[in-house]
């Protein structure tokens, strides 16, 4: 029942994932996008900028819901904050160009303040066992949130009001969305009576390792073969890994909407349906890895789909080439690319929740954002002076990549 919250919440930014990047090139005037290098250069400049300042946060979040064992309060923060901004988004000096970008980045500052404590509540909450399961189940519910947000947003475009007074229904509706999960927080999430899992795993690893030695030492000692391995996983090359993921992922998506709508020359209403192929993906993805969780080696599959995003994405340049129905091959696609990414996410959250030391829980949510600031910023700059195709070959190329850094240092 705690997730319920989240639910709202990510109903609210499913339906601002499209729209805010189409506000900000519909909404302001030419003349005062051009300020910051024109359409385009506009959405990666906010995008970019509002992530690099959530890196900062996302640490200062992580360490303090755990210095003060507090998680629920964090989350609370993040609710009410996202409702007071969308709503201030919508008054008169909120029509200036600078003021926006000013308002969106530090909603994204607060935003990340529930992230870190969301993944504390899920493994203090429960057996590391469970963590797959569990982090499916709750992306799962959330990602469904996320496509009834986006179903909203194509009846919302699909009527015949003005761009202008859709966008003021829009804010206001998010922002009331923001408040019910704020409610729902306030009565249904519990910090953990117990703060011990974490640490309990990481004895587990060391103990494992430990044990591994001894048997190889015994074994070699009595002249009998030993195949084991006492290779220990690289966490530079974990931490690369991530950055590297983020980045392409960001790449990717930051100038999507654009290129859905300009692109493609689909309306506002079938760019929502292309984002909710790619959620009906993931959601898939989310559900069949908490159902599959025993039965799965996250260290061997998880970069295996990591290797299927850059295909994929070869995969799509080519359609966009050689004009094999790009429309309708581009949301086949997208529903492909998003259950890759809903099983390599759960496989990576779980790994990193093993790996990163307690006070230091916004390690993962920071080195998302250092590769998502990046790719937010490079997407719409390749997209704007190469076009959208070496855009997405570049891409493809990250997520290969980012392949290799999970096998070479794994």
């Amino acid at each position: 029942m705690w997730r319920l919250g989240f639910f709202f919440h990510d109903m609210a930014f499913g339906l601002l994932t499209v729209f805010i990047p189409l506000y900000l090139v519909f909404h302001f005037s030419s003349s005062s996008l051009h300020l910051l290098g024109g359409p385009l250069l506009a959405l990666g400049v906010m995008t970019s900028i509002a992530i690099f300042c959530s890196i900062p946060a996302s640490f200062l979040w992580g360490y303090l819901c755990d210095a003060t064992r507090h998680y629920k309060i964090f989350i609370l923060l993040a609710f009410a904050s996202i409702a007071t901004i969308l709503f201030l988004m919508t008054l008169p000096f909120a029509q200036n160009l600078i003021v926006f970008v000013c308002l969106y980045v530090a909603m994204q500052m607060l935003h990340v303040a529930h992230e870190s404590p969301k993944n504390v509540l899920v493994t203090e909450h429960y057996s590391r066992n469970d963590w797959e399961k569990t982090f499916g189940v709750y992306e799962g519910i959330t990602e469904l949130g996320t496509i009834v947000g986006l179903a909203i947003g194509i009846f919302l475009f699909a009527s015949s009001l003005s761009f202008s007074i859709l966008s003021n229904y829009t804010l206001y509706l998010c922002s009331g969305l923001s408040v019910v999960a704020l409610v729902l927080s306030a009565l249904l999430v519990a910090d953990p009576l117990m703060i011990f899992e974490r640490r309990l795993v990481r004895i587990e690893r060391k103990m494992d390792y430990a044990n591994r030695g001894f048997e190889g030492s015994s074994r070699l000692m009595d002249g009998l073969p030993w195949d084991g391995s006492l290779k220990e996983e690289s966490f530079a090359g974990f931490v690369i890994a991530i950055v590297l993921f983020a980045l392409a992922t960001s790449l990717f998506f930051t100038p999507l909407p654009i290129f859905l709508r300009e692109g493609l020359g689909l309306s506002t209403s079938w760019v929502y349906v292309a984002y909710i192929l790619n959620s009906i993906g993931g959601t898939t993805g989310y559900f069949l890895i908490a159902r599959r969780s025993y039965s799965i080696n996250i260290r061997k599959q998880m970069p295996r789909f990591v290797l299927s995003r850059s295909i994929i994405i070869f995969i799509l340049v080519g359609v966009i080439l050689l004009g094999l129905s790009p429309k309708i091959m581009t949301g086949v696609l997208l529903i492909f690319i998003g259950f890759a990414y809903a099983m390599y996410y759960i496989m990576m959250l779980s790994l990193s929740m093993e790996v990163i030391p307690q006070g230091k829980a916004g390690l993962f949510d920071g080195m998302v954002g250092l590769g998502s600031a990046i790719g937010a910023f490079i997407g719409p700059f390749l997209a704007f002076h190469l076009n959208y195709v070496p855009m997405f070959v570049i891409t493809a190329v990250v997520f290969f990549v980012a392949y290799l850094t999970l096998k070479l240092f794994r």
